[in-house]
């Protein structure tokens, strides 16, 4: 995984620019610790920071491939994980390779299929192309924006980068918080608008979306969606199709020239990654499978049992381990590294994210490292299966708005007077909700019951997944990290999507049809457990320390987050102990020292 930035102006040279791309590269030497290189010609700069995961020498970028009548060069971040059957095909009409990279393969496939490659790709990606002879740059990103790619146009120049922070070392593009960008933090976030940020003139190129950048002008277009359809396949089928799609997905992204291990948790989704990873390895004769866990110092003293964690994982994962070929290792983390990676966490992001949820990840990852480059982790099964509870809880179901984003009203009391007067939040929020789900496709063949659980499935894989996959993406590449998710693969997606609910939900279960699936691998244990989620700290000393560390902001009048937000309001959060927020701020763990987290985050968007 890498990071990648360009600019492109048809209307001046830009060929002495070297200055201004070495700044914006530079932000993203965390996401490529291990090369960088640059291309810079008289319309079109382009540099890269790359982390080393296949052929340290036949990878390097910007690679380009020069033909009679011109050159193509790429900047790519991700990973291709039906790079074997393009070569393949490429082979057959004639083309070469010099490497085993899959950057090589990537680009020589848009010069054979030119914008249409994005329909042959199966991985993980956002990438640029510039074309000599036609003048013209391609950008394409991933099926569910597993990679990140923004950009901004400014002066007749387009900018894009893998994170924001790289393009506000372009001169001219400002920090700008405008009332859509409030609307979106306060109302939305840590989600956001699929294409929109909280920047004014900062965009994201869509998932499933690619754009071509020529002198005609910046065009984009969607590739692919999920399309409804009725399911014709016995229980029986599907239940081989899903084991089908899940090991073929899993064994594909095993491939790495660089160590590789797995997150377990014990519970379902993990357990699935581990069990297929951990058989391909001993099959082929393999090292033992690494898999490591997070947990938290003295949260075997202070863990308490609720609907949303009803157990710990540590049972889970010695069971597990036991019986696979793996050797495990665990990642204890303490409380006060725990609060102070907040800051470092929200850096990573560009912005205000899921506080501890985010800083723990960002920890874990950076242990991880220490020993290995790449994991796999059980991400996105959840959404894809129908694991939430809101898929199941009437009250959520009928909320009228996103079902993991209920406190609107507490939101709104989060800015101050000046502010919260000319910004209405709930209406904000209600066009969201509402233009997402006209873009649902409901069949006439779909019961009542399927029809309802595909609005509830489009708004979850569309927002809620969104962001935890861009918390992945940033907290593992702040570390130089990459994390896979073998259960976003687009072809598992597309086929469960259409799945009766009835047959999703088996037994009146979250995820039940995938439960019945494992039945046969997996220990019962496993099977059975109630989902529960990414683990977090019990440790009352890590609310005491936020407490405390927003109490001290707050102290001074004049702090700069006092022109955003209510200092009132916060400061009866920090009086009531977080009784004053009592709703979740986003979906099930963000409470209470989120309460804080969030309005600690805020000191540092300005």
């Amino acid at each position: 995984m890498c990071g990648l930035v360009g600019f492109v102006n048809f209307q001046n040279d830009i060929s002495n620019k070297k200055e201004i791309m070495n700044k914006m590269n530079s932000t993203l030497s965390k996401r490529g610790p291990d090369e960088e290189g640059y291309y810079i010609n008289d319309n079109i700069a382009l540099a890269h920071k790359r982390l080393i995961v296949i052929d340290p020498e036949g990878g390097k970028q910007p690679m380009v491939e020069k033909l009679s009548f011109g050159e193509f060069v790429i900047v790519y971040n991700g990973q291709i994980y039906n790079t074997k059957e393009l070569k393949k095909v490429l082979l057959e009409n004639g083309y070469s390779f010099n490497s085993h990279s899959d950057t090589e393969v990537l680009l020589k496939s848009y010069i054979h299929y030119g914008k249409n490659i994005v329909n042959y790709l199966n991985g993980i990606f956002a990438f640029a192309i510039w074309d000599s002879k036609k003048q013209e740059l391609f950008l394409a990103r991933d099926h569910f924006g597993v990679k990140p790619l923004f950009y901004s146009i400014y002066n007749n120049t387009l900018l894009f980068s893998s994170e924001i922070k790289a393009l506000f070392e372009f001169p001219g593009i400002e920090k700008i918080l405008d009332s859509q960008g409030i609307s979106e933090l306060f109302g939305i976030g840590p989600s956001h608008t699929p294409g929109t940020t909280i920047f004014k003139n900062i965009f994201e190129i869509k998932p499933a979306h690619f754009a071509v950048y020529n002198k005609s002008g910046f065009h984009v277009e969607r590739y692919w969606k999920l399309h409804s359809e009725e399911h014709k396949d016995s229980f029986g089928q599907t239940c081989e199709k899903i084991r089908y799609l899940l090991n073929d997905s899993i064994t594909k992204q095993l491939v790495s020239d660089v160590p590789i291990c797995t997150f377990l948790s014990g519970g379902l989704d993990s357990s699935i990654i581990t069990k297929f990873a951990a058989d391909y390895c001993e099959k082929n004769g393999l090292p033992p499978l690494d898999t490591y866990s997070i947990d938290y110092v003295d949260n075997d003293k202070n863990f308490v049992k609720s609907d949303f964690q009803p157990n710990s994982d540590n049972y889970y994962i010695n069971l597990m381990n036991s019986n696979l070929h793996t050797k495990h290792h665990q990642i204890v983390i303490d409380t006060p590294e725990l609060a102070e990676y907040l800051k470092d966490a929200m850096i990573a992001r560009d912005m205000p994210g899921m506080a501890d949820i985010d800083s723990s990840l960002l920890l874990f990852c950076k242990n991880v490292k220490k020993e290995m480059t790449v994991s796999l982790t059980g991400e996105c099964a959840d959404e894809i299966f129908g694991g939430y509870p809101w898929f199941f809880r009437e009250d959520a179901l009928q909320s009228g708005t996103f079902p993991w984003s209920i406190a609107i009203s507490e939101r709104q009391n989060l800015l101050n007077s000046a502010i919260s007067s000319k910004i209405n939040l709930k209406e904000y929020i209600d066009f969201r909700y509402q233009e997402s789900l006209n873009e649902v496709e409901i069949l006439d063949t779909d019961s009542v019951e399927t029809a309802e659980k595909r609005k509830i499935s489009h708004l979850t894989l569309n927002w809620f997944m969104q962001t935890l996959l861009d918390r992945s993406d940033r907290m593992a590449m702040y570390n130089g990290f990459e994390l896979r998710v073998p259960f976003c693969d687009y072809r598992l997606a597309q086929y469960v999507w259409n799945i009766p609910w009835e047959m999703k939900a088996l037994n009146g279960r979250e995820k039940g049809l995938l439960r019945y699936v494992c039945r046969d691998f997996l220990p019962s244990e496993i099977v059975d457990r109630k989902k529960s989620p990414y683990p977090k700290t019990h440790n009352p000393t890590y609310l005491a320390t936020v407490k405390y560390m927003l109490s001290e902001i707050m102290e001074n009048k004049h702090a700069p987050i006092n022109d955003l937000l209510n200092r009132n309001y916060i400061l009866d959060i920090l009086n009531t102990d977080g009784k004053a927020f009592s709703r979740p701020w986003f979906g099930q763990l963000m409470t209470r020292a989120s309460a804080y987290g969030l309005p600690l985050s805020s000191k540092y968007v300005a």
